[in-house]
């Protein structure tokens, strides 16, 4: 990950914020082989005692399934938002053009849920992003039946995390008037700070 100072969040709770903010995460892992295994999905956040944990659930006996069972270290990327940003803009010129972009990297260990862990995971998942416990699609308005024929589908998993490292980057290193440009550009100031 680009590692420069200038470039990174004022505190924790700006990084966690844009987690939450962007909970559709690819999930990297490491096959037996070495290769790389990534998949996209959807996270939940717990915090006990103090250690942040994501859950979620993926498709069994697929890559990314084989590849957690062998090894339980992997790096969840949160991004969103990003643009090009062209030289052309700058108030000094000949200089390279760059990318504005916010991303984290969290690294953690996985552990997987057991059937009960899973159902009350896909509850708490459904209810999040449904943004109630009476929507229609909720949990318990299906079938029982329905729902342990899609549990056999798929695993779910915690991952505790064992560090979290950011990149904010934003025009930060750039003079008040360059800034001004940039937004003009881009039309918005979500991505120069």
């Amino acid at each position: 990950m680009y590692n420069l100072p200038h470039f990174k969040a004022d505190n924790q709770r700006e990084i966690f914020a844009f987690m939450q903010a962007h909970p559709f995460a690819t999930l990297c892992c490491v096959d037996a082989h070495g290769c790389p295994v990534a998949t996209h999905i959807p996270v939940l956040f717990e915090e006990r005692e103090g250690v942040l944990y994501l859950q979620a659930h993926i498709m069994r006996k697929q890559d990314h399934a084989i590849a957690l069972a062998t090894n339980p270290n992997v790096l969840v990327i949160f991004s969103a938002n990003h643009a090009y940003v062209s030289a052309s803009w700058y108030a000094k010129q000949n200089v390279a053009s760059t990318w504005n972009y916010k991303a984290v990297h969290a690294k953690g260990i996985v552990r997987f849920l057991n059937d009960e862990g899973l159902y009350n995971m896909l509850v708490k998942l459904t209810n999040h992003f449904e943004g109630s416990v009476d929507s229609p699609a909720a949990v318990k308005y299906m079938s029982d039946e329905y729902v342990r024929d899609n549990m056999k589908a798929i695993v779910g998993f915690e991952i505790e995390l064992t560090s979290i490292n950011n990149v904010f980057k934003q025009s930060q290193n750039k003079d008040a008037e360059t800034k001004k440009a940039i937004i003009k550009q881009l039309g918005s100031d979500s991505l120069v700070k």
